[in-house]
């Protein structure tokens, strides 16, 4: 090693050989370097602004209104996690929500989705606990490679598609009428997860009402 001493500089290249084919491919380790950097700087989005909460008091009024609504009540079984998947709306510029629960709190979160939308329907996710949407979400990814692919870059990229608004934590929504708004980072989906799997008993009977302002 002492007499083979190359010294390291500038326009160095990297020699990688195949133990199956014995096939050399030569790299630029600086051009190699800075290509993976900006593949890595394109894969991740923007950070998202906090959102706009408060709460209110009139929860009567607000369980009467929304409770006559279709789809505006519905019941979060005990262990589950329901994701209301709202995609952004090209009439609009910011979202909106609100929501009650009868006797107990429940968990809330909002999250966003960095994909191109294709229908503005609001749809409901229902899983049996946050660790069957990992999974699933999993299973989606894998889905993305095919078989033999020996570059695995779509798991990491779907990943970098998500990005939080403002974690899941455990609300008084049983108090006071919770609500939030939150300005269009551009085009997405955003996921408003109620998480009730934390509760072994209890069911959650959750009043929920979402829309978009110009």
């Amino acid at each position: 090693l002492i007499n083979y001493h190359v010294p390291q500089g500038v326009g160095d290249i990297v020699m990688i050989q195949s133990d199956h084919t014995g096939a050399v491919d030569i790299l630029s380790a600086e051009m190699e370097t800075a290509d993976l950097l900006g593949e890595q700087r394109k894969a991740q989005p923007p950070p998202l602004a906090a959102p706009t909460m408060w709460t209110t008091e009139k929860m009567k009024e607000f369980k009467a209104r929304v409770g006559k609504e279709k789809n505006g009540r519905m019941v979060v079984k005990r262990g589950e996690v329901v994701t209301v998947r709202v995609p952004t709306h090209p009439d609009g510029k910011c979202i909106c929500w609100e929501f009650a629960t009868d006797d107990y709190d429940i968990g809330f979160g909002v999250y966003f989705d960095w994909t191109t939308v294709t229908s503005t329907a609001i749809t409901v996710q229902v899983s049996e606990s946050s660790d069957e949407e990992d999974e699933e979400e999993d299973e989606e990814i894998e889905g993305l490679s095919p078989v033999g692919d020996v570059e695995r870059g779509s798991r990491s990229s779907l990943r970098n598609r998500y990005g939080e608004i403002t974690p899941v934590y455990r609300r008084n929504s049983h108090r006071e009428v919770q609500a939030g708004s939150h300005e269009y980072p551009g085009e997405g989906i955003y996921l408003l997860k109620f998480d009730n799997s934390y509760s072994l008993l209890r069911n959650k009977t959750l009043f929920f009402h979402v829309y978009y302002t110009s």
